[in-house]
């Protein structure tokens, strides 16, 4: 079992990243898509990657491949462990599906934003409720500051302006912690063009 991996970032793929051990070894290690920017502005440089062992293909056929996935951090590979427990999703299609952050990722789990996963790719409308249903209350502990308050917990105004704010293109975590910060200390407002126009009040240095 090889459990963590260290060396020389020698090259990325489109999927995967080749890691030069020494001594003539250059493990290919399959990591999720939102690994692959962060690994290319890495090329050349040190590693460590949090793996996971396991073998590909058809044991009837005689066609199993050894692969190995990797993982900037622990607590990401203990994320993607649970993830592929949900029914439907495999090895390779978690690691597509995993475009944002693990963190981004149970945070819309925990707070049930069905819209979220669906925005990921290889997950549609069903696969997100499949989610939502099996892993529900089971990934607190991955989750990022945005689980403060889940949205069907906010005002309809707020939820609503927590929706507008990442589809201009915040990142949800960012959007939630500046509507919460506004009913903090405007609690009057309730329609979700005030709450807006009061975030970016708040952007700009404002009260």
């Amino acid at each position: 079992m090889i459990a963590r991996i260290t060396g020389r970032l020698e090259g990325m793929e489109a999927a995967s990243a080749l890691i030069d051990t020494g001594a003539g070894l250059v493990y290919e290690v399959l990591v999720p898509a939102c690994e692959v920017e962060r690994l290319t502005r890495r090329l050349g440089q040190e590693v460590t990657l949090y793996t996971i062992h396991y073998f590909e293909g058809d044991p009837s056929r005689g066609t199993q491949l050894p692969r190995l996935v990797g993982f900037s951090a622990e607590s990401d590979r203990a994320f993607f462990r649970l993830f592929i427990t949900v029914k439907g999703i495999g090895m390779r299609k978690a690691l597509r599906a995993m475009a944002r952050p693990p963190s981004e990722i149970a945070t819309a789990i925990a707070n049930k934003d069905a819209k979220f996963l669906v925005a990921l790719p290889e997950i549609g409308k069903r696969m997100a409720e499949q989610i939502l249903a099996e892993l529900g209350g089971k990934v607190d502990e991955f989750a990022g500051p945005a689980f403060i308050t889940p949205p069907e917990a906010l005002p309809a105004g707020a939820a609503e302006a927590l929706a507008v704010l990442v589809q201009l293109g915040e990142k949800r975590n960012d959007a939630a912690a500046l509507v919460e910060r506004v009913l903090a200390v405007a609690p009057e407002l309730t329609s979700t063009e005030a709450i807006i126009q009061h975030v970016y009040k708040l952007r700009a240095g404002g009260v």
